[in-house]
Parts: C-alpha cells; sequence; structure tokens
C-alpha cells in the first residue's frame, strides 16, 4: 500500500517541480561579453552563455559588457555597456501567446526586437526608465537612458 502511494504520488510531486522550474525561467543568455552579472537573490552571479535568466533578476553590464538575451517568447534584448536592466515580470503561455514583460532599464542601452507577446498583445510590453514608461507598439526599438538622479 504503502509503495502503491509514493508510486502514485512521486511523478506529480517531480511534475509540479519541473512545472515551478519552467514557470521561472524566463529566457536563456545567447551572448555575453566583457564585465557583466546577474543579480539574483542577493546573489552576483556571472552572466554566462546558455545561464538561464529569471522573472527578478537584474542584469548588469560594466564599460567593456554586453549581454543578449533570448526570451521564451523569442523576444530578443540586447543590453550595452554601462547598463542596469531588472526583469520586473514574465509570463507567457507558448500555447495562446498571452503574457506580460515588463523591466525597468535603470541606465544604459537596451535595443528590443519584441517576440509573440507583443505581436500577440502590444500592451503586454514595457520598458520603465528613470523619465518614462514605454509601452511596445512595434517591434523593434532602441532606449538609452542615464542613471537616476536623486
Amino acid at each position: 500500500m504503502r509503495s502503491a502511494l509514493i508510486a502514485l504520488t512521486l511523478p506529480m510531486i517531480l511534475a509540479f517541480g519541473v512545472a515551478v522550474a519552467a514557470a521561472q525561467e524566463a529566457g536563456q543568455i545567447k551572448t555575453s561579453k566583457g564585465a557583466a552579472q546577474v543579480e539574483r537573490a542577493g546573489r552576483k552571479l556571472p552572466a554566462k552563455v546558455g545561464q538561464v535568466v529569471q522573472q527578478g533578476d537584474v542584469v548588469v553590464t560594466g564599460a567593456d559588457g554586453s549581454v543578449g538575451i533570448t526570451f521564451r517568447d523569442n523576444s530578443l534584448i540586447s543590453i550595452g555597456p554601462d547598463s542596469v536592466l531588472a526583469i520586473d515580470r514574465f509570463a507567457f503561455d507558448s500555447t495562446t501567446h498571452q503574457g506580460a514583460f515588463d523591466s525597468s532599464l535603470k541606465q544604459g542601452t537596451l535595443a528590443v526586437v519584441s517576440g509573440k507577446l507583443a505581436k500577440q498583445s502590444p500592451e503586454a510590453m514595457k520598458v520603465k526608465t528613470p523619465a518614462a514608461i514605454l509601452g511596445v507598439r512595434g517591434t523593434e526599438f532602441l532606449v538609452r537612458t542615464g542613471p537616476a538622479k536623486d
């Protein structure tokens, strides 16, 4: 009886764990050059090619750094030197292409080619800067901002 119970519940627990892990994955680093790191839950991780990025991560590049990320909806983001980008919210349903992608460019440059989210629902993708909130209505754009002034 106990073996049968374990045999029935173990696959459900494992499936739930895989679903949670997949839900946290927003995208993957495809290129990384120079000084670049991902800040996650108080830890600073080197931004390496193949590394997963998650909702809540902050990508920071140094004077010689740049990072390219492909998100699950096929949005492409290129973060330039001396930049700080927070991935505030990322949710994507691969079946309906519904969801939300909110990020904050605290300083630096950001080039974006929007993916399935913005194509399905243009209001689903937003980039905040210290001076403005940009709603994505096209497919490609570039944002540049200086550090926030107190």
